[in-house]
Order: C-alpha cells, then sequence, then structure tokens
C-alpha cells in the first residue's frame, strides 16, 4: 500500500473513532443514516374552549288572579244582610249599627275608619266633631252630603275610640265590599290608615300613601288624611286639601285653590 493510501486509511479511522465518541457513528454502506433524533415533543393538549356559563332561567312571574268580582246588590239587602250583627266582639258595646248614608248611586264615595260616639248614638257615619270638618271638605269640592256616599270600614264603634283590631275588621269587610260594589262609584276616597290599607292591602303609612292615585276593584281611589287627623294636626289641611283637588280634576270640578288653607 502506498504511502498516500495509508495516509488516508488513518485519517478515516480517526475519523470514524471521533464520530464513535461523538454518538453520530455513520455506518458505511447504509442508506438509512442513524441521525440523532431530537427529543420527543410532549403532547400539548388544547386548553378546552370555556364553556359560556348558562344564562339563569329567567322568572316568570305570575300577576295575582283578580280579585272575584262582587255581584252587585241594594244597598237595603246589604243591610238586611248585616242584621243585628254580632260576628265580632263590638257588638257587646255598640248602641247602634252605623251602616252608611247617602246617595245610593253617587259618583264619589268616601270610607272612614269607624263611628265615634256621635255616630253610634245617632246611626249616621261622619256627625260628630270630625264628621263636621268632611262636611266642609265636601262643600268645598263641589258636592254636598246628599251627593255622596259616606261609610266606615267597621260598622260598630270601637270602646273609646280605640283602633279598630284585624279581627274586627275581618269580621266587617264584606259588607263595606258590598257596598261599594252596589255604589259603582268613579272615585273613592280613603279617609286615614285604616280605610286605605284595608282597602288596597298595603300596610305602608298614610303619610306616604296619601296623595297618590291607586285603584280598588278597577276604581281609582284616593288615599288622604282622616278629618280627625286634620283636627289635631290642622297645618296639614292644606295636603289634604291638595289630595281633594286631584278628586275634583277626576271628575271634572273646577277647584279654588284658596279652599282648604
Amino acid at each position: 500500500m502506498s504511502d498516500e493510501l495509508k495516509d488516508l486509511a488513518l485519517e478515516l479511522r480517526r475519523h470514524l473513532a471521533w464520530q464513535e465518541a461523538d454518538g453520530s457513528r455513520v455506518i458505511l454502506g447504509d442508506r438509512s443514516a442513524a441521525v440523532s433524533k431530537p427529543a420527543p415533543v410532549a403532547a400539548v393538549k388544547a386548553a378546552p374552549a370555556p364553556v359560556a356559563a348558562k344564562a339563569p332561567a329567567p322568572v316568570i312571574r305570575t300577576p295575582s288572579p283578580p280579585a272575584e268580582p262582587i255581584a252587585k246588590r241594594p244597598l237595603d239587602e246589604i243591610r238586611r244582610e248585616l242584621g243585628d250583627c254580632q260576628r265580632c266582639k263590638l257588638c257587646s258595646g255598640r248602641k247602634t249599627i252605623v251602616f252608611g248614608s247617602g246617595n245610593p248611586r253617587a259618583e264619589l264615595v268616601f270610607v272612614g275608619e269607624g263611628p265615634g260616639e256621635e255616630e253610634d248614638l245617632k246611626g249616621v257615619p261622619f256627625v260628630g266633631q270630625a264628621g263636621q270638618l268632611l262636611t266642609k271638605m265636601i262643600e268645598a269640592m263641589k258636592f254636598t252630603r246628599d251627593d255622596v256616599y259616606i261609610c266606615n270600614v267597621v260598622k260598630c264603634r270601637p270602646p273609646n275610640n280605640r283602633n279598630p283590631e284585624p279581627d274586627e275588621i275581618e269580621a266587617c269587610e264584606p259588607f263595606l265590599k258590598a257596598q261599594l260594589a252596589s255604589l259603582q262609584p268613579k272615585v273613592i276616597v280613603a279617609l286615614g290608615k285604616f280605610a286605605a290599607q284595608t282597602l288596597l292591602r298595603d300596610t305602608t303609612a298614610i303619610t306616604r300613601l296619601r296623595g297618590q292615585w291607586r285603584e280598588y276593584q278597577g276604581v281609582p281611589l284616593m288615599p288622604t288624611f282622616h278629618p280627625a287627623y286634620l283636627l289635631r294636626k290642622p297645618e296639614e289641611k292644606r295636603v289634604a286639601w291638595m289630595d281633594l283637588q286631584e278628586v275634583m280634576k277626576r271628575l271634572g270640578k273646577q277647584s279654588d285653590s284658596k279652599k282648604g288653607q
């Protein structure tokens, strides 16, 4: 072998030895080179698509069913049904049942709380001091007592003019509802806390209820202060007159802004 070939063979052995040490040895004559493979890449899991939060199911509010309509009956028939009422404890202290008075075809009805001493004696609603003030209020509205109808939540006087109690109101309420169904007025004025709260089924204070149009059985209802309260708080007469002016507008009456002040 010539020196040139010896040198070539020696160089080849060195090269192979270097490749083997390097870990990338290639075997001559093999078509597939043993190329070092890259480290496997860990499969990257795609993050799951965000799940859209389910919208809460809509709340379906079913409106309260309208109150069962009350059959219209004549007022004298309702009074006969009331009879010599013994339905609550007020019967033990009364002298007279105070049913109501006025025009049976009135377009305007006033509902108060209950009879006082004078009413208990005479059998007519609102004839004492508070009644005298109510009469002036009615006349300021360009009506007379014969034009309107006046009644109370309870028909018998509570002892010492105390507030009517829930069981007493409950016993009398069917007759009040029957009266209003018979009258079918265009407007109701609720005088004071007990009248407003009973008819509206609302325990809101009269100071917040007053002056705001509400509705009873489809009839516009205006809550305002009771005349007895106005006698104790004469400074409130002005706002009570404002409430009554709204009633006059609803009934097509012209008001005198100076009245009631």
